[in-house]
């Protein structure tokens, strides 16, 4: 029986451990560990180590290497480090390398190497320079909190929506803390600090002195502080070699061990036991390893869930595995194959060895019209790898116009992107080109791509008419188009000039093109608009009164209402408005006046060019039946009956249509007739319509 347990340690009361190789590592490390700064991302990530991290034994000449290795050893990146002098490293939770330098600067790498971005802690640093840091993790993401020179804190909650809390100040703090450690309580990190025997809790405004709940008396210094991965739990270690175990909150102690060391450990973390739902603390001295726990703790495997797993799987290119756990789970294509054929193609377009007529028919091959998949975004990937061509190979796949034009734009691609717009039939979109086109182009380039494009000309005039007018005429000169800048100039007459010789000016200029593009009626029309616009001002100036802007039909009738008849006859001689509309025009404006005596005058001036029945009517619409009973015997046989109707004589209106034995007359005049007063007249139009049968 010896031979099952004699490996077997002893660990607490009711436990035991033991120590056995699980695997060995494929790394081949040239230097020991203790030589490298080290980071180990959680779940069985990648571990970085960065070599001679600036030792002053070192050559200065000798560059430090940043490698990067899978949990077992296997090397999936090396690189040179070119950069600053680096503090820290960590993993945050996507996976991401941070780099935290001296200088402030953070720098971020993906799991291959691959150097994604760069972000600063702040101006303060810059001066004062990073004693230390650490990289945390909350439910909100991955944080940073620095130490600086000047012995004062500075986090971010957040690296990947950066905002900078600095730290309120510890009373008294001269030097560096003995240790420190970030903690997040109540969704807000906090940093927890140790000086000498006393420890502070440090959150968004205030310094609090903390004491660990039953903690063994005697101590004079922290020496080693240790937060679980969950932040519950905390592990400090004194310089009487005393381990405290307990809550993150202080108020609480778990268990305190006497491990009779009292040196600095190198390094203590919290760890699971196998098979249990307990956790200890792992420390680690020059040539001592000791466990020590009795911590219960549920282990939030919900943390690292089936998305993370896939996303694990993705950044280290297990592209086959994982999609034969989305088939096996049976995910939504989108949330599952889609999300990781998009992901292969992302890594497929860096292959720089391959034409790019192959990688996109590679491709296309493979993710066809899967749904979720957007060509746009590979295709923008190939572009930011320096893949331009490869890009718009990619682009053609894509089916969403919208989503092809922001990036051809971006990859000045302009006239394509045009011509993809126009393809889509989305107006704004080719207006969105049309204005990027006109600030990256010269205007003569500008103005021929459009002439080459009908649809886009039409809509970016449509755009100049109600915001660039000058630019509009400029187009039209372009292109010779001698009517289209006639109308420009009519319309400029009118909105841009208010001085009258300025109108007349851009009259001009529209008649002279009018004639250039043989529209002769136009540039009549406008010379005789020139005309009238130079005799309103001249009777604006000699008789008063507003003449400006009138119409010709309505200069004439204020003339007219003026008493400056001859004016207003000789104005129609020189336009030569036909007589007809003339007599239309001085009716209309005499019955206005109610002047009947010059209307009877004027009736009598010579015979009527419109007869009669205008008369009629137009007295009868100012209500004057007398006036117009006048004219209604003026009326000429064809008209008589409906000119005896408005004047309201029914009985002469029947005699007429009798007269001549018009059915259409003899019906009208009896719709006239009304009751008792007009039944005579009504037998008589019964009795002839009865003789007319007869006959």
């Amino acid at each position: 029986m010896d031979c099952y347990t004699a490996n077997w340690n002893p660990l607490g009361d009711s436990a035991f451990y033991r120590k056995y190789e699980l695997y060995s590592m494929d790394w081949d490390l040239k230097e020991e560990l203790r030589d490298c700064l080290v980071a180990a991302a959680p779940y069985g990530g990648p571990i970085a180590l960065l070599r001679n991290p600036w030792r002053k034994e070192k050559a200065a000449s000798v560059r430090p290497v940043l490698e990067i290795y899978s949990a077992s050893g296997l090397p999936l990146a090396s690189l040179l480090w070119k950069s600053g002098t680096v503090v820290s490293l960590g993993w945050s939770a996507e996976e991401e390398l941070l780099c935290v330098q001296e200088d402030g600067g953070v720098l971020v790498y993906g799991l291959h190497g691959d150097f994604r971005r760069h972000f600063s802690m702040g101006n303060e640093v810059l001066q004062n320079r990073i004693l230390d840091a650490r990289i945390f993790h909350t439910e909100f993401g991955s944080g940073v909190a620095i130490l600086t020179g000047a012995h004062r804190f500075i986090l971010s909650a957040n690296v990947s929506d950066l905002k900078l809390r600095r730290m309120p100040e510890v009373p008294g703090l001269q030097g560096a803390p003995t240790c420190w450690t970030a903690l997040c309580q109540d969704r807000v990190a906090h940093i927890l600090l140790a000086v000498g025997p006393d420890l502070y809790l440090l959150d968004q405004s205030a310094c609090s002195a903390v004491t660990p709940f039953g903690l063994a008396p005697g101590v004079s210094s922290f020496l080693q502080m240790a937060v679980s991965f969950t932040y519950r739990h905390l592990a400090l270690f004194t310089d009487t070699g005393y381990i405290w175990m307990g809550t993150a909150s202080l108020k609480e102690k778990l268990c305190e061990f006497n491990c009779n060391i009292r040196a600095p450990p190198k390094q203590m973390v919290w760890c699971s036991r196998p098979r249990s739902k307990e956790r200890a603390v792992v420390v680690a001295w020059e040539r001592r390893l000791m466990v020590v726990g009795d911590a219960p703790e549920s282990i939030q495997y919900k943390q690292l869930t089936i998305q993370v797993l896939l996303d694990r799987l993705v950044l280290r290119r297990l592209y086959p595995l994982a999609i034969q756990i989305c088939e096996y789970l049976r995910l939504p294509e989108v949330q599952g194959v889609s999300r990781i054929l998009a992901h292969w193609a992302c890594y497929k377009v860096q292959q720089k060895d391959v034409s790019d007529e192959d990688v996109a028919r590679a491709i296309n091959q493979k993710l066809g019209d899967t749904p979720g998949v957007s060509y746009s975004d590979i295709a923008a990937r190939a572009y930011g790898c320096g893949r331009t061509e490869l890009a718009i190979k990619l682009l053609e796949y894509e089916p969403r116009s919208g989503e092809q034009v922001p990036l051809l734009l971006k990859m000045k691609r302009s006239k394509l992107a045009l011509s993809k717009a126009i393809e889509s039939g989305d107006t704004d979109l080719v207006f969105t080109v049309l204005l990027h086109l006109k600030n990256e182009l010269n205007r003569g380039d500008f103005f021929m791509t459009l002439r080459n494009q009908p649809m886009a000309l039409s809509l970016y005039r449509q755009f100049c008419k109600h915001q660039e007018l000058e630019t509009l005429k400029d187009l039209y000169n372009q292109d010779d188009n001698h009517q289209e800048l006639g109308s420009f100039h009519i319309r400029a007459s009118y909105a841009a000039e208010e001085r009258i010789e300025g109108r007349v000016a851009a009259l001009q200029t529209a008649a002279d093109a009018f004639y250039k593009a043989k529209n002769e009626f136009a540039a009549k029309a406008t010379e005789d608009q020139m005309r009238l616009l130079r005799l309103q001002r001249r009777l604006e100036d000699e008789l008063g009164g507003r003449f400006l802007d009138l119409s010709l039909h309505d200069t004439v009738t204020t003339l007219i209402l003026g008493g400056h008849n001859k004016r207003a006859e000789q104005l129609a001689r020189d336009f030569r408005i036909p007589d007809k509309r003339l007599w239309w025009l001085k009716l209309t404006a005499l019955a206005d006046l109610e002047d009947w005596e010059e209307l009877e005058k004027f009736s009598k001036s010579k015979k009527s060019p419109i007869g009669y029945l205008p008369f009629v009517e137009i007295c009868m619409k100012q209500h004057n039946k007398y006036e117009a009973k006048k004219y209604a015997s003026r009326v000429g046989p064809e008209q008589k009956v409906k000119a005896l109707l408005l004047v309201g004589d029914v009985a002469q209106a029947a005699d007429v249509a009798i007269e001549h034995r018009n059915e259409a007359e003899l019906s009208l005049v009896l719709s006239h007739c009304t009751g008792a007063t007009d039944g005579a007249t009504a037998d008589k139009i019964q009795r002839a319509r009865a003789q007319a049968q007869k006959k």
